[in-house]
């Protein structure tokens, strides 16, 4: 009986300390994506990550802002491999100026909503007033399981949608050894340590995706976000976006 005994006292303790499952909502009104791309590699892209720390205490995270870092391999080469830089991140980037919303791939880069943003290197804001009504995306996920995203858009439905989700990552602390940055510590909040994508699995009333969760990159982190977004297919802007902290 022993052995039984133990595997209950296991399995009861594993539902105790479970994570609890997360619903987070967007308003009908789009929800400006702020994406920066960034490389450990690049001595620009240290003051835009800070800048972008700053959104952490923005009254407006995730009901008005999504800001994302999204780290580019295509500095790996040059001294320094970034620890978070993706493949799948670059092209992303790279998706962006095919279709014409950035006019070259570089670091720091910035887009917002969809649209290069070039203020940050004036010393400007962004605009991140709110959007035009394009529907409300509810997400639901159990942490480290699947994830359930619904979107009701409020415009036609001809297009084809695509969902993503992301794992951010907060606190994070990199000791460089070499190229640019060499000799410094950069501390750097919502760097995308994983991202799952997928098509539209009913589309009734609402869309309806059921992602994987994301093969997170291993990181030491403080704190733990996710976000979700959904674009139209062969494009990467974002239709529409939700966040929120993990437990």
């Amino acid at each position: 009986m022993r052995p039984l005994f133990l595997l209950c006292c296991l399995l009861l303790a594993a539902k105790v300390v479970a994570a609890p499952a997360v619903t987070f909502s967007s308003p009908v009104e789009r929800v400006p994506v702020l994406e920066l791309y960034t490389s450990h590699g690049c001595s620009s892209c240290p003051p835009a990550d800070a800048w972008l720390r700053r959104f952490v205490s923005h009254t407006g995270l995730w009901n008005q802002v999504v800001p994302m870092a999204f780290h580019v391999d295509y500095w790996d080469g040059l001294g320094w491999p970034d620890q978070f830089a993706s493949a799948a991140f670059s092209k992303r980037q790279r998706d962006y100026r095919k279709t014409g919303r950035i006019r070259s791939v570089y670091t720091p880069g910035f887009v917002v909503d969809g649209q290069e943003w070039r203020g940050w290197f004036r010393g400007g804001r962004p605009d991140l007033g709110a959007g035009r009504a394009v529907g409300r995306l509810e997400l639901q996920a159990d942490p480290g399981g699947e994830a359930t995203l619904r979107f009701a858009p409020t415009g036609s439905r001809k297009e084809r949608f695509t969902a993503h989700l992301a794992v951010l990552g907060f606190g994070l602390s990199s000791s460089i050894g070499s190229g640019e940055n060499a000799g410094h510590t950069l501390e750097e909040d919502f760097v995308v340590l994983g991202v799952s994508s997928g098509e539209v699995r009913a589309a009734d009333a609402d869309l309806v995706w059921t992602l994987d969760w994301p093969k997170a990159r291993p990181a030491r982190t403080t704190r733990r976000a996710l976000a979700a977004w959904v674009s139209v297919e062969d494009d990467p802007a974002p239709v529409q976006a939700v966040g929120g902290w993990l437990p």
